[in-house]
């Protein structure tokens, strides 16, 4: 099937209930998702830091404040 969305008539907010439906749709089978190698590298390598110990985490605002800050 080759789904076409109308994306420069759409709103920002249709955009972003279209992409909510997406996920929602493709959460109820995440199995079917493919998870690039790198990812799964990824997430192996922060779960060892946790259980080593040497994981380290800050606040959501505090992390929000260096977003802001990077993209100032």
């Amino acid at each position: 099937m080759d789904a076409a969305l109308p994306l420069d008539q759409m709103t920002v907010e249709e955009k972003l209930k279209a992409m909510e439906a997406i996920w929602r749709s493709l959460s109820k089978h995440e199995d079917q998702v493919p998870v690039p190698d790198w990812h799964k590298q990824v997430l192996d390598e922060r779960q060892r830091q946790i259980d080593a110990g040497e994981a380290s985490f800050v606040s959501l605002e505090e992390m929000k404040e260096r977003v802001r800050k990077q993209t100032e």
